[in-house]
């Protein structure tokens, strides 16, 4: 017996580590990198840092000093230096690291050879960030954080800004309507493109700002929200009464706009270069949001009097996505496909919503539709989203940047629930008091 016990002090916490370190694997990745994941890549990459960046063809010969004095210290051969190496910063996720670059090379050189340093460092992905000229930062990200997303406990906050989704390196992805006037959200049945919807909605809904819905498929996605909502329309005909309400709105306040600039009252709106953010906030009017669902339902006619409709409705829309940025009134259009075969105005539509995201759509053309014209290396991203990933989308916006991202789940109960809680921030605006939903 006492030959075994050597053998059972050291196997038994050896197994039990083991099985440890399998079960959380499999069950909470988080956990598993904390514990195991983290100590292993920040080993491997201190002691394979200078090999894997020469692999990587990332190091530069040494300036003539440095080989001077290397040679006449040691008289060792003198090698290539790679960018020096800061502190390594763990996170949640993964960890940070920042490079100074080496003399002669760029930001550039480093992303081109991050699928190789993530295979170096048996890593889930590396990603690549400017910090200052000079100085770039690694984000090392340890596993799948999009398989079952969890956001960070700290987010941005800011006034018509909302976290709605996990980007795949880590950091939340920010709905900034600030920065990011209008928006086109793409995808099919079962996506996800109505949960991102919903926390659009919850994330505005506790912030000084009217929520105004178009839901053409009889208010099902909108109508539960419709207490905070200052104005919904559920079909075709009630857009068509609400639209030219919004655009007189706007006009309302191009007017106000110019008598505090002291502007003649016959000034072109496109000649105005302040916007409403520039008047005071005792006068300012209440930023407006445009939730569009199934935009395609707005463009499909039967008759020749639908025709006549359809169109006016899209120069309107048009009109909000050319104008109502100055005027604080911002566009959310959603659909399953938006192209030009829907009809006239749709191409000059879908230009002017310069924010783009594309969950999982039916077709190729479709992922052309979103991303196409702004990020093409992403249309190939967005048409391998799998089916049972609902949530998953590739984010694009007109500087050609594109990362996938991935919705948290939240409940159509608990969306409403928070539109209930703050149906008193709700703004009564009088040309869209006779669009009020009364449920």
């Amino acid at each position: 017996m006492t030959g075994w016990t050597p053998l059972i002090e050291i196997g038994g916490p050896l197994a039990a580590t083991t099985g440890t370190a399998a079960y959380l694997r499999a069950k909470h990745q988080p956990a598993y990198w904390a514990a195991f994941g983290l100590p292993a890549a920040s080993a491997r990459l201190i002691g394979s840092y200078g090999s894997v960046m020469d692999s990587c063809g990332l190091t530069v010969p040494p300036s003539r000093w440095r080989a001077f004095a290397v040679q006449a210290a040691t008289r060792r051969e003198v090698r290539p230096v790679p960018p020096r190496r800061g502190l390594i910063r763990p996170t949640a996720t993964g960890l940070r690291i920042r490079l100074r670059l080496a003399p002669g090379q760029e930001p550039a050189d480093i992303a081109a050879s991050a699928e190789r340093l993530r295979h170096a460092w048996g890593v889930h992905g590396v990603y690549v960030s400017v910090v200052k000229p000079g100085t770039v930062e690694l984000r090392v990200v340890g596993y799948d954080v999009l398989r079952t997303v969890r956001m960070p406990r700290r987010l941005p906050v800011g006034h018509l800004s909302v976290p709605v989704a996990l980007r795949e390196d880590g950091t939340p992805y920010v709905r900034d309507y600030r920065a990011v006037p209008h928006q086109l959200t793409l995808g099919a049945t079962l996506s996800g493109k109505s949960m991102f919807l919903r926390h659009l909605v919850a994330g505005l809904a506790p912030q000084d700002v009217a929520l105004v819905g178009i839901d053409c498929k009889r208010g099902v996605e909108l109508s539960p929200f419709a207490p905070r909502l200052s104005a919904l329309a559920t079909d075709p005909d009630q857009a068509a009464e609400l639209l030219p309400a919004l655009v007189a709105e706007m006009e309302d306040r191009y007017d106000l706009i110019k008598s505090r600039q002291g502007l003649k009252p016959d000034t072109p709106d496109e000649e105005i270069t302040s916007d409403l953010w520039g008047l005071l906030e005792n006068e300012r009017p209440v930023p407006i949001v445009l939730f569009v669902d199934e935009v395609a339902e707005l463009f499909l006619t039967a008759t020749r009097k639908d025709e006549e409709r359809r169109d006016e409705m899209v120069t309107l829309l048009v009109r909000l996505a050319q104008l109502g940025r100055a005027a604080g009134m911002y566009l959310e259009v959603c659909g399953q496909r938006f192209g030009a075969e829907l009809g006239k105005g749709a191409t000059m539509l879908r230009a002017q919503l310069s924010g783009r995201v594309c969950h999982r759509v039916n077709d190729e053309a479709s992922a052309k539709m979103a991303l196409g014209d702004i990020a093409p290396e992403a249309v190939g991203a967005a048409c391998l989203i799998p089916a049972e990933r609902p949530g998953l989308a590739v984010a694009g916006d007109t500087s050609g940047g594109w990362s996938r991202i991935r919705t948290p789940y939240l409940s159509l109960a608990d969306a409403a629930a928070v539109c209930r809680d703050h149906a008193h921030r709700a703004p009564a605006l009088a040309r869209l008091k006779p669009f009020a939903s009364t449920t």
